[in-house]
């Protein structure tokens, strides 16, 4: 599956997103009218608002409403703005193979655009007919999620001891809350039951956490070239992810240690960063955090059966089955 072929299926309903996006980033300010045409047009996978619209659609058995799209557009909107943040604290001169906002205007830039785009995403909400309360606590509870999930991330980098819950709580927060996000604002702007909200936000969830994990393999098992994006960053980073887990769950206590030793250490020694992914590979953490990825990818396609039969429902299951295959 291809996501311009979910584009083609979903008609008007995208194109109206889209013009909205874009609408929506309209300024008197030459500049960033500039560069937000720039981010609009190396704009990635827009999966979110593509996961959103098909919701909207699946729940209703109708269609999207214009809330659906508001809510859809908000969703990307949000997204792009945590990049721009998360590029300057990362510290990140290239994104999607593109120099970033960052490393063309500078960090203080990057940050006012990112608040920017947040603001509009704001906006966007709060232009909908109804359900706008619920729905801006479901995105401040998604914001509140990407700075916690920040801070353990930059809590755990220096020490070392990331277990497999702290590596949840972190992927959840960073990647998993914003589908959640998307999905339950979707299925408030069609009136969805709670069955079917409840089932869209499991949903969103496990397809979170296994597009996280997914990411995180690639950064142990493709190039740079291969992905359009820079990896082996995350050891830089002091992270230990699902991949560096699974080896870990069948090293040796000893073994064990001395990685995560090594993990806290690599600024100081970065050669340790060659070391640490050898032992990722020999101890088949690949593997390991391929079985996970795929239990989420399977309780994802569980969750949406209580769906009614249609288009959108499959095209639901194919984005789960997408994200577990995809190599970029």
């Amino acid at each position: 599956m291809k996501l311009n072929e979910l584009r083609t299926f979903l008609g008007r309903d995208w194109d109206e997103t889209a013009a909205f996006i874009r609408s929506s980033l309209k300024s008197d300010i030459d500049l960033l009218n500039v560069t937000n045409e720039a981010i609009l047009s190396n704009s990635g996978k827009q999966l979110r608002p593509i996961l959103s619209l098909l919701i909207a659609r699946a729940c209703s058995g109708k269609g999207a409403t214009m809330d659906s799209i508001r809510f859809a557009a908000a969703s990307e909107l949000l997204h792009n703005a945590t990049l721009l943040h998360d590029d300057v604290a990362d510290e990140s001169k290239e994104r999607r193979g593109m120099p970033t906002v960052m490393s063309l205007l500078g960090g203080p830039a990057s940050v006012l655009i990112g608040d920017f785009w947040l603001v509009r995403a704001v906006d966007a909400i709060l232009s909908a007919d109804s359900g706008t309360g619920r729905v801006i606590r479901v995105f401040s509870k998604t914001l509140s999620d990407l700075a916690e999930g920040e801070m353990l991330q930059l809590q755990k980098a220096g020490t070392g001891d990331t277990d497999e819950a702290d590596y949840y709580r972190i992927i959840y927060s960073k990647t998993a809350s914003l589908f959640e996000a998307a999905a339950e604002s979707a299925a408030i702007s069609v009136g969805a039951g709670e069955e079917m909200l409840q089932a869209v936000r499991k949903y969103a969830v496990e397809i979170g956490l296994a597009f996280q994990i997914k990411d995180d393999m690639f950064d142990y098992s493709m190039t740079s070239d291969s992905i359009g994006k820079p990896v082996g960053i995350d050891l830089d980073e002091q992270k230990i992810t699902m991949p560096l887990l699974g080896a870990l769950a069948s090293a040796t206590p000893e073994e064990a240690r001395e990685i995560r030793r090594k993990v806290a250490s690599i600024h100081e020694t970065p050669s340790y960063k060659d070391e640490i992914r050898s032992f990722v590979l020999e101890k088949d953490g690949l593997a390991y955090a391929c079985r996970k990825m795929e239990g989420h990818v399977s309780d994802a396609v569980k969750a949406i059966s209580v769906l009614p039969d249609s288009e959108e429902r499959d095209y639901l299951v194919k984005i789960a089955e997408y994200i577990a295959v995809r190599n970029r």
